[in-house]
Order: C-alpha cells, then sequence, then structure tokens
C-alpha cells in the first residue's frame, strides 16, 4: 500500500508533457480532458496549452514517447502546427485518397471579408502540392486538398499564419465557438463607433450653434478637444480590424478593400488632429 502511494505521489509530480519533476513551489497546470495537470515549467505549459486550444487532447492519449526535455515557449505555433502531421491526429479530419492524396476541412480565423477569402486562396494555392483549397466566406469554413509527398499540413497551416490568418481542423462546436467570440467583438467596436459618432455629432451641432450665436473662443477650443477625446477610440479601437487588415495586404504587396478605408480614415483623423491641435 505504500509503494502505491508512492508511485502515485511520483506521478502526479512529474510533469504531464515532458515527464522531469515538476519543482517545488511551482504552479503551471494545464487543464486537459477536464483535469489539472502539472507542468515543469512555463515552456511545457504553454506547449500544452496551444494543443489544447488547438482541439488536439488526443495527442496526449496516443503519443508512444515523451518530448526530449522541457519544451522552449517560442516558437509556440510551430510546435502546435506540427502535431498535425502526426497520423493518428490527422485520423479525426482527415481523409486519405488515391496514393498521397488527403483531404480535410478547416476553420479559418481572421476572415473579415471577401478580399481575405481571396488572398488565403491565392497565397495557398500557389503552394506546392496543394491541389484545391476553396474557403466559404460565409462559414469560414475551408476545404484543402494536397499531395502529402509533397507538402505537409503543418507546412500548409504555416503559410495561412504567415499572412496573419489561424487554421484549425473543422469542428461544429469550435465553429460555433469563434463565430460567437468575434460576434460579441464586433458588437462592441459597433457600440463604441455609435456612441462615439453621436457624441461628435452632439458637439458639432452646439459648435454650429455657438458659431452664430458668439460662443466664446475658450469654448469652442475645449468643445474640439471633446470631439477629439470621443474620436480617438472610434479610430484606434472600432476601426481597428480594418488597419490591421490593410497592414496585413501591404506586407503581401496586395491592395484589398481594407486599403483605401484604413487610408479614408486615417488621413480623415490626421487632418482633424492636425487642426485641433493648431487651434
Amino acid at each position: 500500500m505504500t509503494v502505491r502511494g508512492s508511485t502515485a505521489q511520483a506521478a502526479a509530480q512529474s510533469c504531464y508533457h515532458c515527464g522531469l519533476p515538476v519543482p517545488k513551489g511551482t504552479s503551471y497546470d494545464v487543464e486537459i480532458d477536464g483535469v489539472p495537470r502539472p507542468m515543469c515549467c512555463p515552456g511545457c505549459r504553454a506547449v500544452a496549452q496551444a494543443i489544447v486550444d488547438g482541439g488536439l487532447q488526443d495527442y496526449y492519449r496516443h503519443r508512444t514517447a515523451m518530448p526530449d526535455g522541457r519544451s522552449e515557449p517560442l516558437p509556440e505555433i510551430l510546435d502546435e502546427l506540427r502535431l498535425y502531421d502526426r497520423p493518428e491526429v490527422q485520423r479525426a479530419f482527415v481523409t486519405a485518397g488515391d496514393g498521397e492524396v488527403r483531404e480535410a476541412s478547416l476553420i479559418l480565423e481572421g476572415i473579415t471579408c471577401a478580399a481575405c477569402v481571396w488572398l488565403s486562396e491565392r497565397h495557398v494555392g500557389e503552394l506546392p502540392g496543394v491541389l484545391d483549397f476553396r474557403v466559404n466566406y460565409t462559414t469560414h469554413r475551408a476545404r484543402l486538398k494536397w499531395d502529402d509527398s509533397r507538402v505537409h499540413l503543418s507546412g500548409i497551416l504555416e503559410a495561412i499564419a504567415a499572412i496573419g490568418y489561424r487554421a484549425h481542423p473543422f469542428d461544429p462546436a469550435r465553429q460555433e465557438a469563434l463565430q460567437q467570440r468575434e460576434r460579441a467583438q464586433m458588437l462592441k467596436r459597433l457600440a463604441v463607433a455609435g456612441l462615439g459618432m453621436m457624441q461628435v455629432m452632439m458637439v458639432a451641432v452646439g459648435l454650429y450653434v455657438g458659431h452664430d450665436q458668439g460662443m466664446e473662443a475658450g469654448i469652442r477650443e475645449l468643445l474640439r478637444w471633446v470631439s477629439l477625446a470621443f474620436a480617438t477610440p472610434v479610430v484606434l479601437y472600432a476601426a481597428q480590424p480594418f488597419f490591421v487588415s490593410a497592414w496585413r495586404d501591404l506586407r503581401r504587396r496586395r491592395l484589398g478593400m481594407d486599403v483605401p478605408v484604413s487610408l479614408a480614415v486615417g488621413a480623415a483623423y490626421a487632418a482633424s488632429l492636425a487642426t485641433t491641435l493648431a487651434g
């Protein structure tokens, strides 16, 4: 009985990811399959969390050996993507075709417009070994067909990440959670934009009326700064997706619809800021 208890205690003090001892006084637990699992260092915790976030808990059920030593925290995304090349992981979402041809359904994060679909399809479709890649703009679901002898799935997912998107195996529950999170974020941005717009218009009406009724210069200057304060979060927060997408397109030397929108918003804000500072 004593030996059995000691064995269980030793197992509980071993890192669930790499098997090394967990230092006393540390707490790097990661919840895997509903159970908090001990980790020995921030690196193992980062990799284990990436595995869980990617829906790859099956890795721990099917692995036949522990990793060599502690995991490095960077680059976390590469550690996660390489797991998708394991046959036991692909079994859940990849269909084998003739020879080395494989097919899979993916979910893409970060799709905001039709130009995003065009960019991702064009970029991935040009990869050697990719036979077909199509993205549904409405559902953000992608259908991928590739030759595994020429390119591995992790390489395709890495190429998708390089242009600012994240791809995961298609899972209805994960897709619903992703859509709910994106919907909540967009509603917050819309609320900030709406409230900011109404406040700026109220200040503008006051300035218009005050101009004809002899408003003091100090009051006009104050109202302009108040208007700037209301407009700033609209540009920096509510319009952030436009700027992020535009920067991604410019880095890839392509012009999407977010580029002219960002230029218009940025130019209008810069001109208004300059005018306010100049009095």
